[in-house]
């Protein structure tokens, strides 16, 4: 008579025991926490103001998140209205990296002018946001930061990051999903690279054209015109475009729509 107990068990039929999961090799388990919500921001400075700038559109691969996300802000002024701030930050990247950075930053300028009973200076918050981020090195924010205000000369500054702190002092820099294309723009129209004087010399012996400072109407129009052009060349920017000021007089911001296909 056969008995039951001479049948492999269902167990050992379907493969459920650990001694074959083990027999099975090595899995690897992980998460990846970052996305990238697209965008693009830009800096240029002046002798006497500085300019932050970005889109608003927020993006998940090729899907539209929002419209209207801005990603330049006030440092250290109301939290509301952003009433006497006097530093402006950008952040693009992860949108959620970019709001917690800001809002450490924020909090970390708001409590040294309560301790010293004086704004902090530019140039001491661009250090302090240096070690914010270096002291995320080993799980840093996903963002390409740019921060900017007025140095102690009351001249424009404009001091671009790496995710881990690294950062540099510029006249202008492009960041975020359409870098590529406005960067080079930025290069030749601002830091006037390959733009020579007309009659200076012969063939390659042109004297090159240096570096000076632009007027801010001039500046402002640059602006619009590398966000105008990227917009038709990147899916990722596009719906509005962002623009904030600094000058000794305070912040001015300037809202300017982009096409939103």
């Amino acid at each position: 008579m056969t008995s039951l107990f001479d049948h492999p068990s269902q167990h050992e039929t379907i493969g459920y025991s650990f001694s074959q999961s083990a027999k099975a090799g090595n899995r690897e388990r992980g998460f990846y926490p970052y996305t990238d919500n697209g965008g693009s921001t830009l800096g240029i400075t002046g002798n006497d103001f500085a300019i932050l700038a970005g889109d608003t559109r927020s993006v998940a691969g090729y899907n539209i998140n929002s419209r209207y996300v801005p990603k330049v802000f006030k440092i250290g002024g109301d939290d509301e209205t952003g009433e006497g701030a006097h530093i402006l930050l950008s952040v693009v990247g992860f949108a959620a990296d970019g709001q917690a950075l800001k809002e450490r930053l924020d909090a970390i300028v708001k409590m040294y002018k309560y301790q010293h009973g004086k704004p902090m200076s530019v140039k001491a918050c661009a250090q302090r946001l240096s070690t914010i981020l270096y002291q995320k090195r080993f799980f840093p924010y996903y963002v390409h930061a740019i921060l900017a205000g007025l140095d102690e000369e009351g001249k424009g500054a404009l001091y671009s990051y790496d995710p881990v702190g690294s950062y540099e002092r510029e006249q202008c820099r492009a960041a975020g999903s359409a870098a590529s294309l406005i960067m080079p723009f930025l290069d030749n129209q601002v830091n006037f690279k390959n733009q020579y004087i007309p009659g200076s010399g012969e063939g390659h012996a042109l004297e090159p054209r240096k570096p000076e400072p632009l007027p801010r109407n001039t500046v402002e129009q640059l602006v619009r015109d590398a966000f105008t052009s990227a917009v038709e060349r990147h899916i990722e920017v596009g719906d509005g475009l962002q623009m904030m000021i600094i000058t000794k007089d305070g912040i001015e911001e300037i809202y300017t729509p982009l096409k939103k296909d």
